[in-house]
């Protein structure tokens, strides 16, 4: 269809064209203008020119009356047209004309009817009328203008239309005079109209504009032009709903509820515009980023929330799988009110993948905080396993007791079971299933065996020293715990045997770990092939083993697995080996204090050399009973020679070895004769004194003073290791 071609709005009967009028708002770009468009209509009698006042304006085709053949009836309804050469888009409304004869009594109601809607459509009325009818009643349009005025008050909006009289065949009568008497018409029938309360005083300009036509169509919308105050208005792409929403209204006579009617139209163009302001912000690249930008903060968030509200949950000692489900459920209730008032209905963007995102948080957080908190109870009873099993367990060993095993068993079962029993219950809070509990019980289980086995371990590092201190233990003390006094009434040899023995328990002890009750030979092995089957020392310098020791040679123990063995049978044989050395000086230091103790109690000669001496000395006897004078003589040497020992300290000088004593005793005994000779001299000249002098006391060789000097002193002997025997198996203990 042409530009120019005029469509039918509304027939001579009524009939809406819907699809007329869609089509031309298409075909002429109507519907794509929004608000930046006109619309003018013209009204006016029958054959008064509105046609061709239309053509003329406006460059439109409407048809014209011909007037050779006679006036009749020319435009039948309601026609629209683009108006050519006009800016803005400007569309003129050509009305059927009023007063005509062709419908006789039905006009005054189709006229009204489209008075009404040239009315409600359009933004400029021209009202056409001959210039001999201002001043009529009927000519003038008056009862038409008071209907078009009194519907105008119910369709009070802010919309405003602009009336244009105007005036054809001019007569002699000066404008200037038809235009007052025009405008007092008009301002009667507003006067007349009733109206209501609200609007009782308003003149008639808030309503209309009365002007003349003056060529002002170019930009009629803009501010100053004819339409530029114009209120309300329809955007074009809501046109042709709108223009089929009134007619319907008209034609139905529902007491003219144009209000409601806008209202409708009003929702029906905004559902419109907010489809259309969708599309584009559907396709806005960057609304849909913000509106994922949003959505990340509210997983954000709820994930936050989920965070501090578990954890002031846990730390108020609720159950943690309560915990967990009342948080998430809390905030994924919280995250979706967030997505609902987000959420564009209409734009159907897919957001299913943020609360999915954000549950695979909330689950990845639960399980991490489910890790770190059963992590941290399975070490908290770890760590209280360990402190009551490694301290025992080391006290144990130490003992290192035939029962010493069968001990250490017992105690790992009961600490272990009581730590399983308190691990089971703090475990209930965490719902786990029957299978991860059992997991975690049999790994706290092993963890207390590794705790025995590990000490056990550690033990066995040190079981020389222990066996050495069990040694000197029982060597070193009675059966009371009193410190050995080695008095020569010792059985030394006993007392070294129970202590090796005890030692060599211990490192049967050490040897192997015996958790699981399975029997073994490895003490009676050791003390058979140790103990019984003896090593024997010759000397200090060649101690040389004869020992049976073909089991010993061995890496692994009879019926002990090999991850149970702590001292292989070589390692058995080389430390009681070194045992052995390292405990031979104590045995002799205990010998040469029993040796020195038994000398220095003993001043007689044995009795061997008694009975030697009677035997071989009974002559010389005989002749000192024959000869008392010897006896005076020996009992004086005796005395000399008693009084050189105990001056020149024999017994002292003798202390830092023979060749010393000798030496120091020669150089000293020349001089020491010489200082008795002389003392005894002085003696003696001390008797001859004259009498007249105090007597003085004589001083002998067995004088107080002399004694207190001749008083021997005190000799600590040892023997040097080289003079006794270590050799215990064979039987000499030294006696």
């Amino acid at each position: 269809m042409a530009e120019d071609c005029p469509t039918q709005l509304i027939d001579g009967n009524g009939q809406f064209n819907v699809e007329g009028l869609e089509n031309f708002t298409r075909t002429t770009g109507f519907i794509n203008c929004g608000l930046s468009y006109a619309v003018v209509a013209v009204m006016g009698p029958q054959s008064s020119g509105k046609s061709t006042l239309l053509n003329h304006l406006f460059h439109t085709n409407f048809r014209e009356m011909d007037a050779y053949k006679g006036r009749s009836q020319t435009t039948k309804g309601i026609w629209i047209a683009k108006c050519l050469g006009i800016e803005p888009f400007t569309v003129a409304v050509d009305l059927e004309g009023t007063d005509g004869r062709e419908r006789g009594e039905e006009d005054t109601a189709f006229e009204k009817q489209s008075a009404l809607f040239a009315l409600a459509v359009a933004d400029i009325v021209l009202i056409n009328m001959w210039c001999h009818d201002i001043g009529r009643e009927q000519a003038a349009n008056k009862p038409l203008l008071k209907t078009v005025f009194q519907v105008m008050m119910r369709l009070f909006s802010p919309r405003k239309t602009k009336l244009l009289f105007v005036i054809r065949d001019k007569t002699k009568t000066p404008l200037e005079y038809l235009e007052p008497i025009l405008r007092e018409d008009i301002q009667k029938i507003w006067d007349a109209v009733p109206k209501p309360e609200l609007h009782k005083n308003t003149p008639l300009r808030e309503f209309f504009n009365v002007a003349e036509l003056r060529q002002r169509f170019f930009h009629s919308i803009s501010p100053g032009g004819l339409a530029g105050d114009r209120r309300g208005v329809i955007p074009a792409s809501g046109f042709s709903f709108s223009a089929q929403q009134i007619w319907k209204v008209i034609k139905e006579n529902k007491d003219l509820d144009l209000p409601a009617h806008k209202v409708m139209v009003a929702t029906i163009r905004c559902e419109e515009i907010a489809n259309e302001k969708l599309k584009h912000l559907a396709f806005d690249e960057f609304v849909y980023p913000a509106y994922t930008t949003l959505l990340g903060h509210l997983r954000s968030r709820g994930f936050e929330n989920f965070k501090t509200r578990l954890e002031q949950l846990l730390n108020r000692g609720e159950g943690f799988a309560a915990s967990v489900r009342s948080c998430r459920q809390s905030c994924m209730l919280e995250f979706d009110r967030g997505c609902t008032d987000a959420a564009i209905r209409q734009a159907s963007w897919d957001a299913s993948k943020v609360p999915e995102k954000l549950i695979r948080d909330i689950d990845a957080h639960a399980s991490s905080v489910r890790s770190a908190k059963l992590s941290e109870i399975i070490a908290k009873h770890e760590e209280r396993l360990s402190a009551a099993l490694t301290e025992p367990v080391g006290s144990l060993l130490e003992a290192g007791g035939s029962d010493t095993w069968a001990s250490i068993r017992r105690l790992l079962h009961r600490e272990t079971e009581n730590a399983v029993s308190a691990f089971s219950a703090s475990m209930v809070g965490f719902e786990l299933d029957d299978s991860t509990i059992d997991r975690m019980v049999q790994s706290l289980r092993t963890h207390a065996r590794n705790v025995v086995e590990r000490k056990a371990r550690e033990e066995a590092g040190n079981v020389l020293i222990r066996m050495k201190e069990r040694f000197l233990t029982i060597f070193s003390h009675d059966n009371d715990s009193m410190p050995r006094l080695w008095t020569g009434n010792e059985d030394i040899r006993a007392i070294t045997r129970n202590a090796r023995n005890a030692s060599l328990r211990l490192l049967s002890v050490m040897a192997a770990i015996r958790l699981d009750e399975r029997p073994d030979k490895i003490e009676n092995l050791l003390i058979s092939l140790l103990m019984d089957g003896s090593i024997a020392v010759q000397s200090s310098q060649d101690r040389s083993i004869r020992t049976h020791t073909g089991p010993l040679a061995s890496s692994t123990w009879e019926e002990v697995s090999p991850k149970d063995t702590l001292i292989t049978p070589v390692q058995c044989k080389s430390l009681w080996r070194q045992f052995q050395t390292e405990t031979e000086y104590t045995v002799t230091q205990a010998i040469a204090a029993q040796e020195a103790h038994r000398q220095s109690n003993n001043w007689l000669p044995p009795p061997w050399a008694i009975a030697a001496m009677l035997i071989l000395g009974f002559n010389e006897f005989m002749m000192l009973l024959k000869n008392p004078l010897y006896l005076l003589v020996l009992f004086v040497a005796y005395l000399l020679s008693k009084a050189l020992w105990v001056q020149m300290d024999i017994a002292g000088e003798f202390r830092h070895g023979p060749l010393a004593g000798l030496l120091s005793i020669s150089s000293r005994f020349l001089p020491t004769v010489m200082n008795l000779l002389r003392r005894l001299a002085e003696e003696a000249q001390g008797q001859g004194r004259p009498t007249n002098e105090a007597p003085t006391a004589p001083q002998s060789l067995f004088s107080p003073s002399f004694k207190s000097q001749s008083q021997p002193q005190k000799v600590s002997s040892t023997t040097p290791e080289s003079s006794v025997s270590s050799n215990l198996s064979s039987g000499d203990d030294g006696e």
